[in-house]
Formats: structure tokens, sequence, C-alpha cells
């Protein structure tokens, strides 16, 4: 079994994306080990900002606590922070880099996410480009992305039935609409608001994954 399979098989999961603005940054090192003592199975570092020391620090510090945890450590957009701070790999929107340019400065054993959005057939090039897996939202109305086009669970089953990558879900989801998620047909279940504007980060975590992993056996 190569390494990149390896990878893909550890795609599957409670997937928990960081928000700038929904944690507090003197708080940043706590809420993220509560939420993966809450059980993430991946975390993907995103902030917007322009402030690249601070950028640096956090994306240091939840790479060595998803190496102390065993989780993988996704950057967001960010090729060469990714390679700084030796993150697992990268999670790429429509107007980032390529697939091929993350790989030529990551290695061809690194993880690389694909925003699909609605869109199957975007997901089926990034198959054929090599991607490790596509996400695919907002799944419902998202309070972190108010204008996203709202995709539904329907793009969900239709990914299943066409693709053979592992299908993340994003946009809306909460613990009372995560069963529907996967019954959709998604492997990952991304969330942001559901975990940290909660007021306990690593119980809002445990919760979601406890209806995934219910669901997933």
């Amino acid at each position: 079994m190569t390494p990149h399979k390896i990878s893909e098989n550890r795609l599957k999961g409670l997937y928990v994306i960081t928000d700038e603005d929904l944690i507090n940054e003197d708080q940043f090192k706590h809420i993220i080990e509560s939420a993966l003592q809450g059980g993430a199975s991946i975390i993907q570092y995103r902030d917007k900002s322009d402030d690249q020391e601070k950028r640096l620090h956090q994306a240091r510090i939840l790479r060595s606590l998803c190496e102390q945890y065993q989780t993988l450590c996704l950057i967001n957009d960010d090729i060469e922070l990714a390679r700084a701070v030796g993150a697992d790999g990268v999670h790429l929107g429509k107007e980032d880099a390529s697939i091929s340019q993350a790989r030529a400065v990551l290695g061809t054993n690194a993880i690389i996410g694909i925003s699909c959005y609605d869109d199957i057939p975007l997901a089926l090039t990034a198959e054929k480009n090599n991607a490790d897996y596509v996400a695919f939202g907002a799944i419902f109305s998202s309070r972190t992305k108010k204008d996203a086009k709202v995709a539904g669970l329907e793009i969900l089953s239709r990914a299943e039935q066409q693709l053979s990558l592992p299908i993340c879900a994003i946009g809306g989801i909460t613990r009372d609409n995560v069963e529907s998620v996967i019954e959709s047909g998604a492997d990952m279940v991304a969330v942001i608001s559901s975990v940290f504007t909660a007021k306990d980060t690593r119980q809002s975590t445990k919760e979601l994954n406890r209806h995934f992993l219910s669901l997933a056996d």
C-alpha cells in the first residue's frame, strides 16, 4: 500500500477548521487542544489575515498539537506556510494554486484537498489531477460564509456515485443535521461555528464526533 493510500484511509471523521474571528488569539492553543480532546480527526488552519508572524506562530502550535494527538494538520490556501511548519498538506480553493504546484512544493505524499462547491465536474477534474479529497458546500446555509451558495445534501449522494475520492461536506453543519450529512455520503464533516462558538469546545466537538461515529460503524 502506498503512503498516498494510507493518507486516504485517514481522511474520515470530524474535520475542524479554525477561524481567526472565532478563536481568541490568547486562547488559541487551549481551544485547539480542546477540539483535539473532543475527537477531531483533521484540523485545518484557516486564517485570512495579513499577520504573517501570527499565522506562522499559530500554525506551528497547531502542527505540534496535531502530532501529539496523531491528528492530520492541513493548511488553508498557503502552500509555503504548510511547508514551513511541516503540515500534512493543504486545502485549495478555486482561486488558489494548482494541485501540481502544491505537489511540487510539498511532495507526492502531501494531502491535497480541493473545494468543489456545488460542482461535480470540478471534482472529477480534481480526481483526475490526483487530489486526495474533495469538499462540497455549503451543504446548509452557513454563519461563517453567509454568501455561499447552498449546494444541499443531494450533491453528496451524486458525488458518492461518481467519485472514488473521499468526500468532505462543509457549511452549516450542526449536531442537529450531521447525521443526514453522513448518511448522504460524506466521509468527512467539516465544522467551524458549531465548535468555536460553543461555550465548551471540547464538549461540542465530542457531541459532533459521537453522531459521526455512531453512523460510521
